[in-house]
């Protein structure tokens, strides 16, 4: 077999490419949600779902994914055994899971030194220095992910309660928040029983867009989570030429935020992580393929 599947799966979405051995992308897919510790089987059915896409826009008979290998960056995947766990799920030849983080990393530094905070749904901070790793965070919104739209997203619902219970001070935006649940704070908790990283992170654009309006709640959301992130990349102790690459959908609300420090280190990333997945997969499996042929 010619080809090679990159997987990029995080808590939003997930993103299948097959490559050539040469690189060239020749199909690409798209599907939903795919954090291996929240949902396995929800991710596993999503995972499938793209690459049988990537597989159709190539032109490429779906029979032929269980002789493809692939290189999968998951979210969730360093939490427990859940990451082999999803490996004895998948149909591929061979597979090899790694953090959704790693692959980023892959994809944002290339060859270089430095660190990615990769700020979506959920966050990890992940550095590399003379090819070692060293991560910080994605632990999941409830005790971790500081800084990412899951966690702005649940501590604004429990300001929401705070201000209804008289304890803080409200704000439009916790009007706007009230409202949609009816003014009720039961219906804000019954959403909490149920509800995914995903739907917590979907409050995040209404904290950046309140917080830019001056709402005074939102911009305390808004500052203690840029100062999390700050914290967490002053631990690298990075200093030039090491590169600093912001990833995920609001690494475009944070670069502004961040102190001068940080800035005079921002890179654009040389690729995304689906990127990176390709490029792993063709390191370990191409050479392996190369050789057969």
């Amino acid at each position: 077999m010619d080809l090679v599947l990159g997987i990029d799966g995080g808590g939003t979405g997930c993103r299948a490419a097959l490559a050539s051995l040469s690189g060239r992308i020749v199909g690409r897919g798209s599907s939903g949600p795919a954090n291996v510790w929240t949902d396995a089987e929800g991710a596993r059915r999503n995972i499938l779902h793209a690459v049988e896409q990537a597989f159709t826009a190539a032109g490429c008979d779906k029979a032929l994914i269980a002789s493809t290998d692939a290189v999968l960056g998951l979210a969730g995947a360093n939490v427990g055994n859940s990451g082999a766990r999803l490996m004895a799920m998948l149909p591929f030849r061979r597979s090899v899971v790694e953090t959704d983080a790693v692959l980023a990393l892959e994809g944002a530094l290339g060859p270089h030194d430095g660190a990615i905070a990769a700020l979506g749904t959920g966050s990890v901070y992940l550095g590399r220095v003379a090819g070692r790793l060293r991560r910080i965070g994605g632990w999941g919104f409830v005790i971790g992910d500081l800084g990412s739209g899951a966690r702005i997203g649940r501590d604004l619902l429990q300001e929401a309660l705070l201000v209804n219970d008289g304890v803080h001070r409200g704000s439009a935006l916790i009007d706007v928040v009230l409202e949609r649940f009816a003014g009720d704070p039961r219906q804000v908790v019954e959403f909490t029983a149920a509800a995914q990283p995903a739907d917590y992170g979907g409050f995040a654009p209404l904290v950046f867009e309140h917080a830019e309006g001056g709402d005074a709640v939102a911009r305390m959301l808004v500052a203690r989570a840029a100062s999390d992130v700050g914290e967490s990349l002053d631990a690298f102790g990075l200093e030039p030429p090491q590169r600093l690459c912001l990833l995920g959908g609001l690494a475009g609300r944070y670069a502004p935020l961040l102190a001068g420090r940080h800035q005079a280190l921002l890179h654009p990333p040389l690729q995304d992580a689906l990127g990176g997945a390709v490029a792993m997969a063709l390191r370990i499996f191409g050479k392996t393929e190369a050789s057969h042929a």
